[in-house]
């Protein structure tokens, strides 16, 4: 009892001091660290969303991208086309995102493993194939630009203060949903689907209800994007956008709420980093990934568990 209490002091004053520390960096950083630290917070709720699916569902999922991109082009679409308020692109954009999630569910969730994983990454080149050819609505392959945020968010730090307060809503509304009862049910899904369904659950309708809510999020991640790229293009909904969520997830800690987050923010430092001397990033990152796998296949929060696991057998020995 003593040990759970003072492992939930240590994670409240984590998250305290992690939040402290993202409040008070653009007091003492440059502006070119402020943005990066807002790509930070959005590609950490784009890999939230995933790991709610991956790591404690055990639905690994290579669509990611359509879900991202239908909430950034519908967003786009609305702002720079309609010259719709920040209100109504947003209204917009989470229904988009919604119903393209309610359809490729329905059609993903009729296979499972790796036939799962194929089926959602056929999805993704479809909204890919969309917006890469419907000139017309999308842009095509130039995309849409002139995506200008309201007035009160113009300032990058107010628009990353902005983020930041979604970044920590969202964090919030995970930690509640993945340790209620439905959460439990989640973990049951992804351990033993057969002995949920001998227990009496819908398995299918709570597979559902959490892709539904990992597309959304996905979706408000897109949302995002839009408006601190002011710009939106075929590449934000390829394959490597999806296979860059599955990589944060993998490398930080896939069934971990703060895993996710760190891996984002480990990966947008590198991609960032690594630019400004060879194009090559990617290379880097992957070569990265590799030794993470082999020598934490859990991830860094996975390997940080193991460490203090040995370290309190160590000390009750």
């Amino acid at each position: 009892m003593r040990g759970e209490l003072l492992a939930t002091r240590g994670r409240v004053i984590a998250i305290a001091a992690v939040l402290a520390f993202a409040v008070a960096s653009p007091l003492f950083v440059d502006e070119f660290s402020v943005l990066v630290l807002n790509q930070c917070l959005i590609w950490g709720i784009l890999a939230l969303s995933l790991d709610l699916m991956l790591g404690y569902t055990g639905m690994a999922s290579l669509g990611h991208a359509a879900y991202f991109g239908t909430g950034a082009y519908a967003t786009a679409i609305m702002s720079a086309t309609y010259g719709a308020s920040f209100g109504e692109a947003f209204v917009v954009a989470i229904i988009a995102a919604a119903v393209v999630t309610a359809i490729c569910a329905l059609v993903a969730l009729r296979a499972s493993d790796v036939y799962f994983l194929m089926i959602t990454f056929a999805l993704a080149m479809l909204i890919w194939g969309l917006a890469y050819r419907w000139d017309s609505m999308t842009g095509g392959e130039n995309g849409i630009a002139g995506i200008d945020r309201p007035l009160f968010m113009e300032d990058t730090i107010t628009y990353y203060y902005f983020t930041l307060i979604v970044a920590a809503g969202v964090f919030l509304f995970f930690s509640v949903l993945v340790h209620s009862c439905f959460g439990k049910t989640m973990v049951g899904i992804r351990e033993s689907e057969s002995r949920m369904r001998a227990l009496g659950y819908n398995v299918w309708l709570h597979k559902f209800i959490i892709y539904m809510i990992s597309g959304l999020f996905s979706g408000l991640a897109g949302f995002l994007w839009v408006y601190y790229n002011s710009y939106v293009a075929p590449t934000d909904v390829e394959l490597v956008t999806s296979f860059n969520a599955l990589l944060m997830v993998s490398l930080g800690g896939p069934g971990t709420l703060a895993g996710p987050l760190l891996g984002s923010t480990i990966f947008v430092i590198l991609d960032n980093s690594v630019n400004m001397f060879t194009e090559r990033s990617l290379t880097v990152v992957g070569c990265i990934y590799i030794v993470v796998v082999l020598f934490a296949p859990e991830g860094i929060m996975g390997f940080i568990k193991q460490l203090r696991t040995k370290v309190g057998e160590t000390d009750n020995g």
